[in-house]
């Protein structure tokens, strides 16, 4: 069975421990409020553009998996030399919408020190995506104009500061995995992912096949494009940070799918947005 590349099998299992405390969980969630309402029905100035506000790195993955020649399966092996940076793939996609949502880079300002980035890009990080900044609280980031640039110029601090790799398995919404996503539900997020991309809102989605370990990922939707028969989301995939991703939904089928790639074996996922609302 391959093993779960996107965060961890213990960020599964975590999920499989929350059944028998659900209604303590429920009750603390409740009790958190509701601020990511608003957020999620708010319109952005722009869209994201792959290129322009997304990191220069990745997120590398733990494992090398390939088909072996001598059985035909898929199979998986530890890379060598061993990544450094592993096991973010929600801290990335997380922290490149909040980057988007919270902060504005400002290149006609002069190059900052290290601690000044350091202190901006923390802030950052610890502002939800569930909550929305007046203008005048946006986060100014200058010297450079945007946060590929940025992260080209300072990829340690941002990946020092922009979050742990536990935060991929203690996310908020991993309660949902455990529950069946049925295809009316699938059908009603396709749905809300394109209202989303009307407002050039990007969503953060949770890709499962739980309780499957063959994926357990987190993307950022960008993009989509509609035929009769599919939708075609183009997502921003932190393993793959210089290319979009296709997501596709089957209409018919009201499922998505995921290609097949360096860590996925391809085929149907079940997917719902996180970093969204008090739920998730």
């Amino acid at each position: 069975m391959l093993k779960c590349q996107a965060t961890s099998t213990r960020a599964v299992w975590v999920g499989r421990r929350w059944i028998g405390s659900a209604a303590c969980l429920m009750l603390l969630l409740v009790l958190s409020g509701c601020a990511g309402h608003a957020v999620r029905h708010t319109s952005f100035s722009r869209p994201f553009v792959l290129g322009q506000d997304n990191f220069v790195y990745r997120n590398d993955l733990v494992w090398l998996y390939y088909v072996d020649p001598g059985t035909g399966e898929w199979t998986h092996r530890p890379r060598e030399p061993k990544p450094d940076y592993t096991h973010h793939c929600f801290v990335v996609a997380r922290a490149a919408r909040q980057f988007f949502q919270h902060a504005r880079f400002d290149p006609s300002q002069p190059v900052a020190d290290t601690a000044t980035y350091r202190q901006l890009v923390h802030e950052v990080a610890t502002t939800s995506p569930r909550r929305l900044l007046p203008p005048e609280k946006v986060i100014v980031i200058p010297g450079y104009t945007n946060l590929l640039q940025f992260s080209q110029a300072h990829e340690r601090l941002l990946k020092d500061e922009c979050g742990s790799f536990w935060q991929s398995y203690f996310q908020r919404g991993h309660w949902r995995m455990i529950f069946p996503f049925s295809s009316g539900h699938q059908q009603r997020t396709a749905d809300e992912l394109l209202d989303a991309l009307r407002r050039n809102r990007p969503p953060v989605l949770h890709l499962v096949r739980f309780p499957s370990l063959s994926i357990n990922h987190a993307v950022l939707v960008i993009g989509s494009e509609e035929t009769e028969e599919k939708i075609r989301f183009a997502v921003y995939d932190p393993y793959e940070p210089t290319n979009p991703v296709n997501l596709e939904f089957d209409r018919k089928q009201q499922r998505f799918s995921f290609p097949r790639n360096a860590y996925f074996i391809g085929g149907r996922v079940d997917v719902y947005e996180v970093y969204c609302s008090w739920k998730y």
